[in-house]
């Protein structure tokens, strides 16, 4: 059903579970299955081109398989983007003596804590939308688990963020109505030294306010859309992937229980690389006596949530005849 109903499907997880494999297979058997993919990854270190055995393709959309096209968000670049294009709109309200300033001022934010995140979400909204036009089903490869929940939090903060600069801005409109009247101008910002100064400010006020609250609410329109289509349980789910080993399953634990706060749609767990009961060898017994241990860990802790099993593949799984043999893992898991 997740790959029949859903339009956006997030697979999260620890680093290291095979997260990229997984979302790889997953895109791979919904193609199969006659719908038209676009495979995304927000994960720095993309592994997308690897996983198909292909050359890095980057942030261009790219075919990868039949109905199946792949993209890989890179969040330095979207950083820069994303600063240059506030840096050009900023320029456009102020004189030309402030243009050093706000260009420190950004050299400053790039630094920034939540700096990445933010572009980074922005650019996922837009590309969400994209998706929902042109593909049958958006499948996103995440960051690891604490980068992929500040992104899933951020929308909500975003928004009420941008209503803040809204309400600012229009507090500093009326309070230049006001010093537009009562504060002389010296010409310097008059083009037409006979026109009525008071007159030329207000026209010029009304301009750069307009521009600004069309941005901040164009912006907050798209994060207030992407948090409702995030929350939709009819149209996106979550998946997180972990293997039956310690830390998987404690970091698991909390990333599902911030989820499940936020009311965010958590469609299930993929319990990856389990040992098959054909595997054999006195030091594969011990480690199987183990992982039955951590499989019923999981089965107690994770049991309010669907579980899907994929066994240990004997090689590494690159290459899209090697994921259309994973995708049918999945199905039978009952993906």
């Amino acid at each position: 059903m997740l790959l029949t109903d859903k339009k956006v499907l997030l697979v999260g997880g620890k680093g290291g579970v095979g997260k990229t494999t997984v979302s790889s297979a997953l895109a791979v058997l919904a193609s199969e299955r006659g719908k038209k993919v676009l495979l995304v990854s927000t994960d720095p270190a993309h592994s997308l081109a690897d996983a198909f055995g292909r050359e890095p393709f980057g942030d261009h959309i790219t075919r990868l398989a039949p109905n199946l096209d792949g993209l890989e968000l890179d969040p330095d670049r979207e950083v820069e983007q994303h600063l240059a294009k506030v840096t050009a709109q900023l320029k456009r309200f102020t004189r030309p003596e402030m243009f050093s300033e706000i260009e420190r001022q950004m050299r400053l934010t790039r630094q920034s804590p939540g700096a990445q995140e933010a572009a980074m979400l922005e650019r996922i909204a837009h590309t969400i939308e994209l998706g929902l036009t042109d593909y049958d089903v958006v499948i996103f490869d995440t960051a690891p688990t604490g980068h992929t929940l500040r992104l899933l939090s951020l929308p909500e903060a975003m928004a009420a963020w941008t209503q803040g600069l809204l309400n600012a801005n229009q507090r500093s409109a009326k309070l230049g109505e006001v010093l537009g009247h009562l504060t002389p101008k010296g010409g310097r910002d008059i083009t037409n030294p006979l026109a009525d100064p008071a007159e030329h400010a207000t026209a010029g006020m009304d301009e750069r306010n307009k521009a600004i609250t069309e941005t901040l609410l164009s912006r907050q329109r798209l994060l207030q859309r992407t948090r409702e289509l995030l929350l939709d349980k009819q149209r996106s789910a979550l998946l997180f992937v972990l293997t039956p080993e310690k830390l998987p399953i404690l970091e698991t634990g909390r990333a599902v229980k911030t989820l499940l706060d936020e009311k965010l749609p958590l469609a299930g767990l993929v319990v990856n690389r389990i040992l098959p009961a054909h595997a054999d060898g006195e030091f594969l017994a011990q480690r199987r006596l183990q992982e039955q241990q951590h499989l019923a860990q999981i089965e107690q802790q994770f049991s309010q949530l669907r579980r899907y099993k994929v066994p240990l593949q004997a090689t590494d799984i690159q290459g899209v005849d090697a994921l259309s043999r994973m995708a049918t893992l999945l199905a039978a898991a009952g993906l």
